[in-house]
């Protein structure tokens, strides 16, 4: 497996996987050129055996708790500081179950602490909730979120932590 910044040929492979798993809140594909353009830096692809396998992206913001209009629009990361905001982790079906989710929340985690990250953040649905925890990330509450209509939850994890 290989984990690689973004490139401009990978936002059909991107847009596929994620309309695939996030359906009604999948994001447009012109925010999601924007981040690939904005915030390279924090934009994942994971490739095996030279095949889309998966993605994770988002912006550095500086509260703990990531908003809605960060899926509609980022600003370029600054060199430090802050909390990764992840607004998308998505494997490709063919993909998941093959430890890729682990692999990219792990190379986050090493970019959180190269770049002097305060940690990530992000939110997920209440069934993710387990997921997120045995990676390390912490509880924090409802989000304020209504993306799509739906519920979301706040998990942090801390640079510094496992």
């Amino acid at each position: 497996m290989i984990i690689r910044n973004v490139e401009s040929n990978d936002i059909d492979d991107v847009m596929r996987v994620e309309i695939d798993n996030f359906g009604n809140v999948a994001t447009t594909r012109e925010a999601m050129e924007e981040r690939a353009e904005k915030t390279p830096d924090t934009f994942y692809i994971a490739e095996v055996d030279g095949k889309f396998a998966g993605y994770m992206e988002g912006a550095v913001i500086t509260d703990k708790h990531l908003t809605d209009e960060l899926f509609s629009h980022v600003d370029e990361n600054p060199e430090e500081g802050g909390y990764i905001a992840i607004t998308s982790l998505s494997i490709d079906e063919k993909f998941q179950g093959a430890g890729i989710g682990d692999a990219l929340i792990q190379a986050m985690k090493d970019l959180a602490r190269g770049t002097k990250r305060k940690g990530i953040t992000l939110t997920c649905h209440d069934y993710l909730i387990k997921y997120y925890e045995k990676k390390g990330f912490t509880y924090d509450g409802e989000s304020k979120s209504n993306l799509g209509g739906e519920e979301w939850f706040n998990m942090i994890w801390k640079v510094g932590e496992k």
